[in-house]
């Protein structure tokens, strides 16, 4: 649960820029000593500001070409075609379509930090969650060492708090849809990866509608054999009901009520999951067509060459990336 996305608009942007002009050559200079940390996932380029296990730690994406872009409105929900030498993929045949989604990775399978896409910073870097001043890491839900797989989000998705959901009765959380990839790679904060949808589990945080997507690295081995959840049941025995588990235990270490969920704790099939990404995409597409409040401008729609220099501008005012701070024992 994030709190309420704030409205940037154009307008708003363009003032910022003006704020930076003055100091612009001294942070250009400075510019010059910035070691950036830059490690390719696909098409895209992370690049890591700040210190690790600090507050000031961020993970900002580019493109290939090295231009800033939000992972939250500019990376495309589904997987384009690939092509080869400009030249278009064949088209596939009706049976052979099998609809890939790109996931952003926020945190690896096995850690404890709780690294998220921050909804209200321009750019939408991932930072780690703070709560009463202090960093948030999960504990440790016996038998299992934080996180039990890859969690992430669905970029161009957005679980509106004012739509009900008429199964459930609640409203959205204010986040992009979660995701849950049960491939055997351990994957990286900032990773994007591309997954096949299997199911998708309906749970309720506080009152509020979270959905979580499970679905599979599509370059994992397994993939092929795992087409819907019921096959995960089949091949991966208590997997599905450890998942139940985590999720309704994680923040009793911090004091907070066992989680709820929607359907007795079942998980609904890959065509329901799919049905519900579409609602999410497409309440993402009125958030950003500002006829909700919008978090961050979206690169796509103001790309001009002043607002490029602006977002510029505001990675090089983060700290330089630097080493990690050491994490206290009672976070582990």
């Amino acid at each position: 649960m994030r709190p309420l996305l704030l409205r940037y608009s154009l307008s708003c942007c363009v003032t910022s820029f003006g704020s930076f002009s003055a100091s612009r050559n001294k942070l250009v200079t400075q510019s010059v000593a910035h070691l950036y940390y830059l490690r390719k996932t696909m098409h895209y380029q992370t690049e890591e500001r700040g210190h690790p296990n600090s507050p000031d730690y961020r993970i900002y994406f580019k493109t290939s070409e090295g231009k800033y872009i939000s992972p939250f409105h500019d990376i495309p929900l589904i997987v384009e075609t690939e092509q080869d030498n400009d030249v278009p993929a064949k088209k596939p045949k009706k049976n052979e379509v099998e609809v890939l989604f790109n996931m952003v990775v926020e945190v690896p399978r096995w850690s404890n930090a709780k690294m998220e896409i921050a909804t209200k910073e321009l750019l939408n870097p991932i930072k780690q969650d703070v709560k009463k001043g202090k960093l948030r890491y999960v504990a440790n839900i016996f038998p299992h060492k934080g996180y039990i797989w890859n969690y992430g989000a669905l970029p161009q998705t957005w679980e509106d708090p004012n739509h009900t959901d008429k199964e459930t009765t609640c409203c959205g959380d204010n986040d992009p849809i979660d995701v849950c990839d049960i491939g055997t790679q351990v994957c990286f904060p900032g990773q994007v990866i591309q997954v096949k949808v299997l199911g998708i589990l309906a749970m309720i945080d506080e009152g509020e509608m979270d959905w979580k997507v499970i679905a599979i690295n599509a370059k994992d081995p397994d993939a092929k054999n795992l087409n819907n959840i019921e096959d995960v049941f089949k091949s991966r025995p208590g997997h599905l009901e450890a998942t139940v588990d985590w999720f309704r235990k994680y923040k009793v270490p911090d004091g907070k009520p066992e989680n709820q969920f929607g359907f007795n704790g079942q998980f609904k099939d890959k065509a329901f999951a799919v049905e519900i990404i579409k609602s999410t995409h497409e309440h993402w597409r009125a958030l950003v067509q500002k006829q909700i409040n919008i978090s961050v401008c979206n690169i796509q729609i103001y790309n001009c060459r002043s607002f490029s220099c602006m977002l510029y501008l505001v990675t090089l005012q983060a700290p330089a990336f630097g080493s990690a701070h050491p994490v206290s024992p009672d976070s582990k």
